[in-house]
């Protein structure tokens, strides 16, 4: 039977065969930096805010057509230009 030794030198072998050797540390850093999160969210509050922000830019345009404001201009097509 292969024991649990094995198998980490299988998959350690594999990674670096399908991925190769240059992206295996950003995998590792993902991948820790995703454990830390995961223990950091466990780790704080369990009540969750979900009440709406409000800034600065909300309500500002509110209730307006913005599809002609500060378009490009337009220009003339080549064959009107010529002619």
């Amino acid at each position: 039977m292969i024991g649990s030794g094995e198998i980490i030198w299988i998959v350690i072998i594999a990674l670096i065969v399908i991925f190769g050797s240059s992206k295996l540390p950003e995998i590792g850093r993902g991948i820790g930096e995703a454990i830390k999160n995961f223990k950091k969210s466990l780790s704080e509050s369990k009540e969750i805010d979900v009440t709406p922000k409000k800034g600065p830019e909300e309500g500002r345009n509110s209730g307006q057509d913005n599809s002609n404001s500060e378009s490009a201009p337009r220009h003339q097509d080549d064959k009107e230009k010529k002619s």
